[in-house]
């Protein structure tokens, strides 16, 4: 039995802000946490992080910047227009994840935390290191590009998600995610799920968003 239900958190994978933005403003108020997503900040910057922030006061707000140098500007910028919290890619250095961290804490306090993303190659030794510097959340991904080659959820990342957890992770997936295969996940101890377009692009956003935490609801209770 989990100790707790899974948040649901929506990804804005849009390209350009006028979409980002009328997504959010269609299932923002349905999920618990919004992510402002990779390419639309690659457009246009933290300016949507701080629109996000004013359409929501009370919402905690991702900026998924895959942060890989800088991390304490990085982190800063997105932090003073309204993150609660940030992405640093797996492979960047420890320094880099520490100074985002630091950033983004003098400014949010406590709130305020860096997400690790897991993708391609890394270690648990690696995750271990990241453990110690206090930042425990990471995300475990099925990238967009793997599941288009076919390649779909299996028991080896579940055995890969569970020692995360079990080496005290909070640990959120994405990647394909439907109300469907959420059933995969049952007696794991997930943080969140996050789902872009299989909420955005739905006939019925809103409606979609509800789907998804009915079934969490159904299955975490």
């Amino acid at each position: 039995m989990n100790k707790r239900r899974p948040n649901l958190q929506v990804a804005l994978d849009h390209s350009e802000l006028h979409s980002a933005l009328k997504a959010a403003v269609s299932v923002g108020h349905e999920v618990d946490i919004i992510e402002a997503g990779t390419v639309c900040l690659l457009q246009v910057g933290s300016q949507l992080v701080e629109i996000l922030r004013g359409l929501f006061p009370d919402k905690t707000l991702v900026a998924d910047t895959k942060c890989a140098d800088a991390g304490g500007t990085v982190a800063k910028n997105n932090a003073l227009c309204g993150a609660n919290w940030m992405t640093c890619i797996c492979s960047a250095t420890l320094p880099t994840m520490k100074a985002a961290r630091k950033a983004i804490q003098e400014i949010n306090d406590k709130n305020g935390e860096i997400q690790v993303e897991l993708y391609g190659d890394w270690t648990y030794e690696q995750a271990k290191t990241w453990l110690d510097a206090g930042i425990s959340q990471v995300i475990y991904h099925q990238s967009r590009d793997a599941l288009l080659e076919g390649k779909t959820w299996s028991e080896k990342d579940l055995d890969k998600i569970k020692k995360l957890i079990n080496m005290g992770f909070r640990v959120s997936v994405t990647g394909g995610l439907d109300t469907e295969n959420l059933e995969l996940f049952r007696g794991l101890d997930i943080f969140t799920f996050i789902v872009g377009r299989g909420i955005t692009e739905a006939p019925k956003p809103a409606e979609a968003a509800q789907e998804f935490k009915a079934e969490i609801l159904r299955i975490w209770g």
